[in-house]
């Protein structure tokens, strides 16, 4: 029998978990600003249906999300065939381990960052230009299309060439993964019209949260990872912070 840290990490947890955070950001976003992507959306968002809405506008949006949940639930079957159905009990510890991860993430962060720029602790950032409203279901779409984006998809990419274009171990690969990955995550909050003013300090404590979080998918998984995004920018929204 296998045990909760292996289940958890696959389709039939994984994907179930992170849902209701997908409906929660798509049913935000759709109440706020309508259902396009030429309002105010996560940048992660926006850049994966980008595509989709240059082939068919706003069918290709609703293209996008279908082919999303259709590729989910075929994962979540074929999971459900091979190892039997969910039970109740791991996600209960899954939404544990997702707000425990997101309340130490900001903090571990924050030393780490400063550890590395050799200064005192430092002080969170601005709250952000938009409303609270807004900025809730941004928080939302972060954990979802962020973690799929630069986790899920870049992290996976990156240990593939890394493997069969370097030669190099899984350990290497995946710790070059990591690595690259975070930079690169940091480096996407200071693009776009929203995007942030490139400062040391934000893009160092940004690229140092990308590889807890990369580090943590490695680890838990897209569902415990997602989650633990989003409650940690939900946290942002409401106190103030970097995002």
């Amino acid at each position: 029998m296998t045990s909760y840290w292996q289940d958890t990490r696959r389709p039939r947890y994984s994907l179930l978990f992170v849902f209701p955070l997908f409906a929660s950001y798509e049913a935000l976003a759709a109440a706020l600003g309508g259902e396009g992507v030429a309002v105010v959306r996560n940048g992660a968002d926006v850049l994966l249906k980008s595509l989709f809405v240059v082939l068919g506008g706003h069918r290709g949006v609703l293209l996008f999300g279908g082919l999303l949940l259709l590729a989910g639930l075929a994962l979540v079957i074929g999971d459900v065939r091979r190892h039997g159905p969910p039970r109740p009990g791991p996600f209960l510890g899954m939404a544990v381990e997702s707000v425990a991860y997101a309340a130490l993430l900001g903090g571990v962060a924050g030393t780490l960052t400063s550890l590395v720029l050799g200064v005192g602790p430092l002080a969170a950032g601005g709250a952000g230009t938009f409303d609270l409203p807004t900025q809730l279901m941004l928080s939302l779409g972060a954990g979802l299309y962020e973690e799929l984006l630069f986790r899920v998809l870049l992290v996976t990419a990156l240990v593939g060439l890394a493997r069969r274009g370097f030669g190099w171990s899984g350990r290497a690969s995946a710790a070059f993964a990591v690595a690259v990955s975070a930079l690169i995550f940091s480096a996407f909050h200071y693009v776009g019209p929203y995007g942030d003013r490139l400062a040391l300090a934000s893009f160092t404590y940004r690229a140092v949260a990308g590889l807890l979080l990369s580090g943590l998918y490695v680890a838990r998984g897209f569902g415990i990872t997602a989650w633990s995004h989003a409650l940690y920018d939900v946290g942002l929204a409401v106190v103030g912070g970097w995002g």
